[in-house]
């Protein structure tokens, strides 16, 4: 039997204007909701510009506890609209203590769940191991009445072992809020391989889980901070794929959009019985998993 999930993808360009960042996702929550959206899925950290491209100790102002103001706004308007929301919020868990969160919000406006991000890149224009604090929380999807959801959030989408993971519990769906752009002094070949490797990596979690994927990227320049580097231009390009790793639907590089497209993830169990990958893992023979490297 068909288990359709409308779901809607919100793409949007953030500035320094927090309760504007805000509001841009709420109007497009309401407009998702509008078009018979079920689940609805917002960027990383869309209520800030990413302030990881410099180390900044004052940028920790941005932090708010969970459940706080920002999870509290969005709960409302998921009981409104009747929608579960997927948000991604700067979490201050203690002083000192900070994580990359992303917040579950039930329909009825109650927290689902939290996953709290747990790889942290340090790279130049991504200095996200001075702010975050890794995961405590594990791989473990959270349930919802949109169905059980595997919340993983930006860098996490580059290890397939959290997708992995995220399945093996039972996730019917993974989801990734997203930050990812490119240098705009890379070349353009060089900025197109790594928008295709983006989309190829996340597109091969689906096909070796047998579950559809959903990508929420941000979009727009983002200047460095005191012009300390050339910036960020967000690629956007979010979208969903299905079981077999199929695009269904794709936003584009430039401007923010709700991408709205329906899901049958019953169409997971018909694709694992003909693929079945689950049951062919050669589970003996994994222990060079947990080494950082073999030689």
């Amino acid at each position: 039997m068909k288990k359709s999930l409308h779901v809607a993808l919100i793409q949007q360009s953030c500035s320094e204007d927090r309760q504007a960042n805000l509001n841009s996702s709420i109007d497009a929550i309401r407009r998702a909701a509008g078009l018979g959206a079920q689940l609805v899925v917002l960027q990383e950290l869309h209520a800030t510009p990413y302030f990881c491209q410099i180390e900044d100790p004052h940028r920790f102002d941005l932090a708010e506890p969970v459940p706080g103001p920002a999870s509290e706004l969005l709960g409302g308007v998921a009981r409104d609209c009747g929608v579960v929301i997927v948000a991604s919020l700067f979490e201050r868990r203690a002083a000192g203590l900070y994580h990359n969160t992303a917040v579950v919000l039930e329909k009825d406006g109650s927290i689902a769940g939290v996953y709290r991000k747990m790889h942290i890149p340090d790279d130049p224009g991504f200095y996200e191991k001075f702010y975050f604090t890794p995961g405590d929380l594990g791989f473990r999807p959270i349930d919802t009445s949109a169905g059980r959801l595997g919340v993983l959030v930006c860098w996490d989408q580059w290890y397939p072992e959290a997708a992995r993971l995220m399945a093996l519990a039972g996730a019917e769906v993974l989801i990734y809020p997203t930050a990812i752009g490119w240098d705009p002094d890379d070349t353009p070949e060089e900025q197109a391989r790594q928008r295709e490797a983006w989309i190829t990596i996340q597109r091969a979690h689906a096909v070796a889980n047998g579950i559809p994927v959903l990508a929420v990227n941000r979009v727009g320049f983002e200047a460095a901070p005191g012009n300390t580097g050339s910036g960020i231009r967000f690629w956007g390009t979010s979208f969903a794929a299905g079981c077999q790793g199929e695009v269904l639907a794709q936003a584009d590089t430039a401007s923010e959009q709700v991408l709205s497209v329906s899901l049958d993830l019953a169409r997971s169990e018909e694709v694992r019985r003909m693929w079945p990958f689950l049951r062919d893992r050669r589970i003996d023979s994994y222990q060079d998993l947990l080494k950082r490297y073999c030689l």
